[in-house]
């Protein structure tokens, strides 16, 4: 969105054409004629446009083409802010949108009035060079709901993976049930799995995710319970919420899956 507002600062009304809407479709357009790179994202986006046509048609009723086996039921499905914005969206999933954005800033006369952004001797130059770094990302994966975070460090994903996996593989020996808690298949099953799964909701929610924020982690800090048992090593995290800041110490039994019998 922020691309196309630059792209449409003060657009010449000849460039933009007088009766479409679309003022960014016409500019691709107009670039295409001139430009092989531009082109090909035109005929991209013609192809995507018609695959979403043919997704209506088919929600609207027409079952023949779905039990024919078409193509388009293979297509992308795209969400109506990526329609909205198919043409910057293209070119930067095919990483020519720097391209095509510094050959209209080396052409700008032809498309813009003397004041645009696009047109300025330091603006237009710079705005083409940011781009080349989003264009150089691989959007290959949706966002979820906590895109917005880091990613998790290795020793993270394993231990997310090891709390997650072992209850799908109980019959392996090498593996250990979560937590030290064993699954029993009589009446009194339901509380334990109900602890299990609190305790493992409570290991996950150390991590950051999108609910808390993981300011400070630091592992093997010494704990004693009381001054006649021994020092526990755990890991000692600090979190912050919307409200406040939660400190929180785990012993590494629990953090690594060997409770076993330990109070």
């Amino acid at each position: 969105g922020v691309v196309e507002a630059c792209l449409l600062h003060m657009l010449k009304r000849r460039a933009a054409g007088f009766l479409r809407t679309d003022k960014v479709a016409a500019l691709f357009t107009k670039v295409g004629k001139t430009y092989a790179i531009a082109g090909d994202v035109c005929k991209k986006v013609q192809e995507l446009q018609q695959q979403v046509e043919s997704r209506k048609n088919q929600a609207n009723g027409q079952e023949p083409l779905k039990r024919q086996g078409s193509t388009t039921s293979k297509a992308p499905v795209l969400t109506p802010q990526a329609i909205k914005h198919i043409w910057v969206r293209t070119a930067l999933i095919e990483k020519v949108l720097d391209k095509i954005v510094q050959y209209i800033v080396d052409n700008c006369s032809k498309y813009y009035e003397k004041e645009a952004l696009l047109a300025d001797p330091v603006c237009g130059p710079i705005l083409a060079s940011l781009l080349v770094g989003p264009c150089a990302l691989e959007y290959t994966k949706l966002k979820t709901a906590d895109h917005y975070w880091t990613d998790p460090s290795a020793d993270e994903l394993v231990q997310r993976h090891r709390i997650h996996g072992v209850h799908g593989r109980q019959d392996s020996p090498s593996k250990r049930p979560a937590l030290g808690i064993r699954k029993r298949h009589s009446s009194g099953s339901t509380s334990e799995d109900r602890f299990a799964a609190s305790a493992r909701e409570y290991v996950e929610s150390l991590h950051q995710n999108s609910r808390t924020h993981l300011l400070y982690g630091k592992n093997n800090v010494l704990v004693q319970p009381k001054d006649d048992l021994e020092v526990i090593p755990g890991y000692l995290s600090l979190h912050q919420s919307a409200e406040s800041l939660t400190l929180k110490w785990t012993p590494n039994q629990l953090m690594n899956g060997t409770l076993g019998d330990s109070e």
